[in-house]
C-alpha cells in the first residue's frame, strides 16, 4: 500500500472504467502499435475522455531513459535516441540510465508555436558559438503519450506541426540558419466535443483512429459509473488496490503484444480485401489502408495470435475509416453504418 501512496497524485484505474469499449480499445491498440498514428476521440461532455486517457498512461510499464537527456532517448534504439546520446555511444562513453513513467504530456490550448516545438537560443549562438536548446512539448512527450484536449479549437498550424511530429516521429527547429532536430514518437490523442466544431477532414484523416464516445443511456449502467467513480473519490487508495490485479493483467497483455506484433502476419487476400472496402467506400489516399493493416496486426496481437482473421478487421475497421468519408467540412462524420455495409458485404 505505501509504494500506491508514494504516487505524486492517484489516478482512476483503467480497468475501473465502465463502458466506453470503443474509446478503451482504440487507446491500446495505439499503445501497442504508435504507429498506427493516434486516436481522435469526440463525444459528449462529461463521458470521462481525459479520465480514460490519464488511466492508460498510468497503466503502462515504466521505460528506461538515457539520464541527463531531454528526450527521454533510448539507450539502444536509434529511432528514439537524440543526436547527443548517439554520438556518446560511437564513442564508447558509458551512458548512465534510469526508469521513469511513461511520459503524458497536455498541450494547453493556449501553447504558442515555441511552447510546443521548443526555441533555440540565437544570442548564445551567435556570442559563444554554442547550439543552446530549450525543449518544448514535443521533446518531453518522446515516447509518450500527447494529449490535446479540444482539439478541434487548436490552431490549425499548431495542429499540423503536431500531426507532423506524430508521423514522422521527428522534431526540427530551424531558425536564423541553426537548425535543431530530436525524436518525437509519441501517441497522439485528441479529444472534443462536436458540438464546439469539427477538424478540418485533411486534419482529421491524419488521426489513425477515430473513436465516438456517446453519453450512457442505461440507468443501471449510469448508477455503476457514478458509484464507481463515488468510491474513487472517497478513498483512491483503496480503489486503486482493488484493481490491482486487473491492471496488472492488462499491462501483460499489452506487454506480450508489443513483443509478438513483429511476427503477426495479414493474409494478402485480407489485404485485398481491405483495399476494396477502401475503394469502395472513396476513402481518399491510402493511408486508411495502411491504418486498418496496423490496427488489426495490433489487435491480433492484443487477443494472443499470430495471424490477423476476418473477425480482427471486422473489430477495428470503423475505427479506421469512419472519419475518411468526410468531403465537405460542412458533413458530420458517418456514425460507421456506412463503414459497417461495405464491410459486411466484402468480408464474408
Amino acid at each position: 500500500m505505501n509504494t500506491i501512496k508514494n504516487q505524486m497524485r492517484p489516478v482512476f484505474p483503467f480497468t475501473a472504467i465502465v463502458g466506453q469499449e470503443e474509446m478503451k480499445l482504440a487507446l491500446i491498440l495505439n499503445v501497442i502499435d504508435p504507429k498506427i498514428g493516434g486516436v481522435m476521440i469526440m463525444g459528449d461532455r462529461g463521458t470521462g475522455k481525459s479520465t480514460t486517457i490519464r488511466a492508460i498512461a498510468d497503466l503502462l510499464p515504466e521505460i528506461e531513459v538515457v539520464s541527463d537527456d531531454f528526450f527521454n532517448s533510448h539507450i539502444s534504439d536509434y529511432d528514439l535516441m537524440s543526436d547527443f546520446v548517439k554520438t556518446q555511444i560511437e564513442n564508447s562513453v558509458d551512458v548512465a540510465t534510469h526508469l521513469i513513467k511513461v511520459p503524458m504530456v497536455d498541450l494547453p490550448l493556449g501553447a504558442t508555436e515555441d511552447r510546443l516545438c521548443g526555441t533555440i537560443d540565437i544570442e548564445k549562438a551567435l556570442n559563444e558559438g554554442v547550439k543552446s536548446f530549450d525543449p518544448g512539448l514535443l521533446a518531453k512527450a518522446n515516447r509518450g503519450i500527447l494529449y490535446v484536449d479540444e482539439v478541434n479549437l487548436l490552431d490549425d498550424h499548431l495542429v499540423d506541426i503536431l500531426l507532423d511530429a506524430a508521423a514522422s516521429g521527428w522534431n526540427t527547429v530551424e531558425r536564423e540558419g541553426i537548425s535543431i532536430r530530436h525524436p518525437s514518437r509519441f501517441v497522439l490523442v485528441g479529444s472534443g466535443n462536436p458540438e464546439e466544431g469539427e477538424l478540418r477532414p485533411q486534419l482529421l484523416d491524419r488521426f489513425g483512429m477515430h473513436a465516438e464516445i456517446r453519453t450512457v443511456r442505461d440507468a443501471s449502467l449510469r448508477v455503476e459509473i457514478v458509484e464507481q467513480r463515488s468510491k474513487f473519490d472517497q478513498d483512491p487508495y483503496g480503489c486503486i488496490q482493488e484493481f490491482t490485479d486487473k491492471q496488472n493483467e492488462l499491462k501483460e497483455s499489452i506487454l506480450d503484444a508489443q513483443n509478438r506484433l513483429s511476427n503477426v502476419t495479414i493474409d494478402y487476400d485480407l489485404k485485398v480485401k481491405i483495399s476494396q472496402i477502401c475503394g469502395v467506400l472513396n476513402v481518399d489516399g491510402l493511408r486508411g489502408d495502411i491504418v486498418t493493416n496496423r490496427a488489426a496486426r495490433a489487435f491480433a496481437s492484443y487477443q494472443g495470435k499470430n495471424d490477423v482473421n476476418i473477425d480482427d478487421v471486422k473489430q477495428i475497421i470503423t475505427l479506421c475509416l469512419r472519419h475518411r468519408l468526410r468531403k465537405d467540412p460542412l458533413d458530420t462524420i458517418d456514425s460507421g453504418t456506412k463503414v459497417s455495409q461495405v464491410v459486411n458485404d466484402i468480408l464474408v
